[in-house]
């Protein structure tokens, strides 16, 4: 969830005037406040608020489960703090929390994810009559301070595609692999593949990533190989005659989970003897950022990627250090 798409969320845009707001006043039963007074008011509009994030404005359910997470610490930190409404809540407490989630060693994307869930349903409940004002608007987002993303060299991905050999799933292994650093698909999006989606013939998968937005992307032959070897070979033994729609199956015959291959991944970084902290986003990063140094355009990239927003791609191009060096030599007058 991680890739900065976020980041171009506009709380202005998404959440339309309050004249359009089609459903009822927010409400919490007495009954919920008789627990816990503070939290049950606090998260009992929260949860109004990702309801119609999920019915009005059709936000996907990653989203939508990442919002929940982010507010429910920020509530967590207003009640520890003694705040019981959002009315009452200054910017400098935003500030603050912002800066104890940096401390605990958060991302810069997830802080500022973290900024424009606050943001969104500070703008609803405005919106709703809930508060007089809204304190956040203002805030900037930390997304001015976002970091380069990491990145594998070309000796590491051949080490760690290389690292399934003796295991027991070691073909399907391979071919999540080389799927994800073929495609720079997104870990859900991996996970949530199904067999009508995969094209080996031709060499393409079709992609639903943010908002069910499809995209093909194509497939070398390297990971058509991996691709055509586990579903010639493990898949039928996984699915047992189940006739499983997905591509990716577990022991049990049933969809590996997002969850399964982020830890897979993680344990084939160990045995490929990479030192640095790599995930299935990493791949993602590395893929951008190779294809951008083989002379890729920068369109095509963003297209394959699924951003909505080209400056998310044009981070790439500070990481390809290569590439801005052997530009500034051909058009620099000096160079």
């Amino acid at each position: 969830m991680a890739d900065g798409s976020w980041l171009t969320v506009n709380a202005r845009k998404l959440i339309p005037p309050s004249s359009t707001i089609n459903h009822k006043p927010l409400t919490i039963t007495r009954a919920e406040r008789a627990v816990t007074p503070t939290q049950n008011a606090l998260s009992g509009l929260v949860e109004a608020f990702l309801d119609y994030l999920v019915v009005e404005c059709g936000l996907a359910d990653n989203t939508v489960m990442a919002y929940r997470n982010d507010l429910r610490k920020f509530c967590e930190y207003l009640t520890a703090k003694g705040v019981g409404s959002f009315a009452t809540v200054t910017p400098t407490m935003v500030i603050d929390f912002m800066s104890r989630e940096k401390e605990r060693g958060l991302s810069v994307n997830s802080i500022s994810r973290n900024l424009v869930a606050i943001k969104m349903l500070y703008k609803f409940l405005f919106l709703e009559g809930q508060i007089e004002k809204d304190v956040v608007s203002l805030l900037d987002s930390p997304r001015l301070w976002k970091r380069i993303p990491e990145v594998l060299n070309h000796e590491e991905i051949e080490a760690l595609l290389s690292a399934p050999t003796d295991e027991p799933l070691a073909a399907r292994d391979r071919a999540i692999l080389e799927l994800l650093y073929a495609t720079g698909a997104r870990v859900s999006e991996a996970a949530n593949l199904t067999l009508d989606r995969v094209n080996l013939e031709v060499g393409y998968v079709r992609c639903f990533g943010k908002g069910s937005k499809e995209r093909v992307v194509p497939l070398g032959e390297k990971a058509k190989a991996a691709l055509t070897a586990y579903l010639s070979q493990e898949r039928p033994r996984l699915d047992k005659g189940r006739r499983s729609p997905h591509l990716f199956l577990n022991r049990r015959g049933r969809a590996l989970g997002r969850e399964r291959i982020w830890k897979l991944v993680k344990r084939y970084v160990k045995k490929a003897g990479i030192a640095r902290d790599a995930s299935p986003h990493t791949l993602r990063h590395s893929f951008a950022t190779h294809m951008l140094e083989h002379g890729a355009d920068l369109r095509v990239v963003q297209e394959m990627l699924g951003h909505v927003d080209i400056a998310t791609t044009q981070i790439y191009t500070h990481v390809d250090k290569s590439r801005l060096k052997a530009i500034h030599r051909r058009f620099h007058p000096r160079g």
